[in-house]
């Protein structure tokens, strides 16, 4: 049993060694591609917030809407009940 190797053995481990590098270099993503995606991250980020800062605001003025039909209501409760004592 040799333990030398031969010139072939050599050029298809090479061979072999340089088509896998080839495959990985081809799975690795590039300086562009990582800029392409934090692009539409940032734009997505912005996306979300102006839906965020939307929902509150339209929230916040439903409150206030809510807040005004209590006072009348209060108002009114207590106008019923003066109605009622002056019976």
């Amino acid at each position: 049993m040799s333990k030398d190797i031969t010139n072939e053995q050599l050029f298809e481990f090479m061979t072999k060694m340089y088509g896998e590098m080839q495959e990985i270099k081809e799975n690795m993503a590039t300086k562009q591609d990582i800029v392409r995606l934090e692009d539409k991250m940032d734009m997505n980020h912005k996306a979300l917030y102006d839906g965020y800062k939307l929902t509150y605001e339209k929230l916040t003025m439903l409150g206030e809407k809510v807040n005004e039909i209590d006072k009348k209501v209060e108002r009114q409760d207590v106008e019923i009940r003066v109605i009622k004592g002056a019976k």
